[in-house]
């Protein structure tokens, strides 16, 4: 059985258009993407697709569902498998088991945890409006900021007494238990059994998932008072994590879809106020920096992010570093700053959408350049700060996934900055190679035709590995043209590409050795002489080859029927080598085939060592044997040190 946590993680995960793209053709159309119902035929398309609202509908068979229900329908799979597909198709893992009776009530908790707020979010807006001090004090406070009843109904805001424990007493009468009281963050109980509310005289924000479920609260203190915290948050919890949520998004996902954008801003009140001004896309990172989780949660609904600052120059430049996660993501990042005196509150407040809509078009800018024109008038003509500014620079630009954008940002900055580009792809190159984030391993060239692993002694060449040789084979029909590594020969030289095929070739011939099945070392043989000509073999050369042994093997192992084999890492993590980067699988594989070769050395010379007690042996012979099985277990402690155990299933 696969356990609730997992099962929503899988939920949450699953992108209903990519889900459904595997297999439908789908064309933007406004906010939903449109193609031809896959359950019964039909030439004009009436499937529609809603990203927003992760759900699936045809109105021409009445078909519909979530991406978990289109895959059972597709693929006519039950439940748990239709959850299965999923995982495999995210990477997530799945430990099949029966719940643990802890377990169940891990799930159980959840269910109550949820209960429990829901109550809570109808008591708060009922003591906003129905309660004298709600009405006088919680009310008042919002209409105040200018917020309108629809407003105010659309956000669920709400009111907590001012009284010790008017909520808990409220909860227990209903028939909730303390326990998740105390757990959800409502309740806090003494030592002496004294139990108050930890929300008292607070207006209430309630914070959703993604589904609608409130899972947290957001309380602002109406009094003033030096001792009371102005904000407080709901405690972490088992429905609750600040760092995965942001405000707002549950309200602002069908916008940010629609327009393609979204808007990051600071608190609570800048949500409300530009939805009530007609912004919808935006959401909050409710006073907290932002964190990578918060990140991919916007890359779920479009990849372009506008951040929308005040007037405070040191408030923006203490997150500056904060945004280079955003770009780390590889999100389109650009910057609004607001009028001096302003923020997205305020600003909301005195402009109507258009003009909204007008402000942030006209004055939004791309993050590295408003980066560069804020920290360039600190630097001026001081030479040191101007050095600190271009690696502060650079160090943004170096966290950028894309091979192309970094580039782009690179000439531009160079242009603005008045300095080489050389030295700032040397710079970029150098940070991207210390935090360990290059898409490449760059390698000098005298270490490309070398060994990536440690060698193999010469005297084990003999020996045969067929699992591994046809695992090899199917790397290189495969991916033996695509790159897997680049280095650069000198740093302001083009970098040179190094294929799968060269890779796996370089490996085999520096440690002298052979393939022993002679339709594999056909193969490899051909991919030699195309290295040697620079023109690597296609597949479809093997497919249709003239020996048909080689062309049945192509076939065979370029079959999407074909069973991949698995790679299990030390620890028993399972990884499926096609939903591996080829930088891993690879050396992995060729790894795997030496040390493999090595074992069956080991134990053939192991055998060996038992004969020489039974045969008249010279002691110089002993000492070479002896010697073969030290170099042998060396060669795969050196191996297993190196990359981790990898067995072959």
């Amino acid at each position: 059985m696969i356990d609730h946590n997992t099962i929503q993680r899988i939920i949450d995960t699953a992108e209903i258009t990519e889900v459904v793209s595997d297999f439908v053709s789908l064309k933007k159309r406004g906010v939903n993407y449109l193609g031809l119902c896959p359950f019964h035929n039909e030439k004009t398309p009436s499937f529609t697709v809603s990203a927003a609202k992760g759900i699936y509908k045809c109105f021409g068979c009445g078909k519909g569902g979530n991406a978990v229900n289109f895959i059972m329908e597709h693929e006519h799979l039950g439940y748990p498998e239709a959850l299965k597909y999923l995982a495999k198709k995210y990477h997530i893992e799945i430990v099949e088991k029966e719940l643990t009776a802890e377990e169940i009530q891990q799930q159980n908790e959840r269910d109550s945890l949820l209960v429990v707020t829901k109550f809570a979010n109808s008591y708060f807006q009922e003591k906003l409006h129905k309660h004298t001090d709600g009405r006088a004090i919680g009310l008042s406070y919002f209409k105040e900021r200018g917020f309108r009843d629809e407003i105010i109904q659309k956000f669920e805001l709400g009111f907590s007494l001012d009284i010790r424990d008017a909520f808990t007493k409220a909860a227990l009468e209903n028939g909730y238990k303390l326990e998740f009281l105390e757990k959800a963050g409502f309740t806090i109980v003494k030592d002496d059994n004294e139990k108050y509310d930890r929300f008292r005289g607070r207006v209430m924000f309630p914070i959703h998932g993604l589904s609608g479920n409130v899972i947290g609260f957001g309380g602002r203190v109406l009094k003033k008072d030096e001792k009371t915290a102005k904000y407080l948050n709901s405690p972490e919890s088992e429905i609750y994590h600040k760092s995965k949520v942001l405000y707002g998004m549950f309200q602002a996902k069908t916008s940010i879809t629609q327009t393609d954008k979204c808007y990051l801003v600071e608190g609570y009140t800048d949500v409300i106020s530009m939805h009530q001004s007609g912004i919808e896309n935006v959401v909050a990172s409710s006073g907290t920096s932002l964190t990578v989780d918060q990140i991919r949660l916007i890359k779920r609904f479009t990849p372009n992010v506008t951040i929308i600052y005040d007037g405070d120059a040191a408030g923006i430049k203490a997150s500056l570093r904060g945004i280079d996660l955003v770009l780390e993501q590889g999100l389109n990042v650009r910057v609004l700053l607001l009028p001096n005196g302003e923020d997205p509150d305020s600003f909301a407040k005195s402009h109507s959408a258009s003009e909204l809509i007008d402000f942030i078009t006209k004055n939004e800018e791309d993050f590295i350049k408003f980066k560069t024109r804020l920290l360039s008038k600190e630097a001026k003509n001081d030479p040191i700060k101007k050095a600190s500014l271009i690696t502060d620079i650079v160090r943004s630009i170096s966290v950028i996934p894309d091979t192309i954008t970094r580039t782009v940002y690179i000439k531009e900055c160079s242009r603005i900055l008045e300095i080489d580009e050389k030295i700032l792809y040397s710079e970029s190159n150098k940070i991207r190679k210390k935090s360990g984030e290059t898409e490449a391993k760059t390698i000098s060239p005298d270490e490309v035709y070398k060994t990536a692993s440690p060698s193999v002694p010469s005297f084990v060449e003999g020996y045969y590995a067929e699992h591994q040789e046809r695992e090899i084979i199917r790397l290189l029909l495969h991916y033996g043209d695509l790159v897997l590594y680049t280095y650069q020969e000198d740093k302001y030289d083009e970098p040179r590409n190094v294929k799968v095929a060269e890779y796996i070739i370089s490996e085999i011939l520096n440690d002298d050795l052979e393939f022993k099945n002679l339709v594999y070392k056909q193969i490899f043989q051909e991919f030699l002489e195309g290295m040697a000509k620079k023109e690597l073999p296609e597949s479809k050369q093997f497919i249709y080859h003239a020996d048909p042994q080689i062309s049945k093997l192509a076939a065979d192992l370029l079959s999407p029927s074909y069973t991949l084999s698995k790679i299990f890492k030390k620890g028993g993590v399972l990884i499926e080598t096609e939903d591996m980067k080829l930088k891993q699988i690879v050396p992995e594989t060729v790894v795997a085939y030496k040390r493999k070769i090595l074992e069956i050395a080991q134990q053939d010379v192991s055998e060996k060592l038992k004969e020489v007690q039974d045969k008249t042996l010279s002691s110089e012979e002993i000492n070479t044997i002896q010697k073969e099985y030290m170099l042998i277990t060396s060669a795969i402690s050196a191996i297993s040190k190196d990359r981790g155990w990898v067995v072959f299933r």
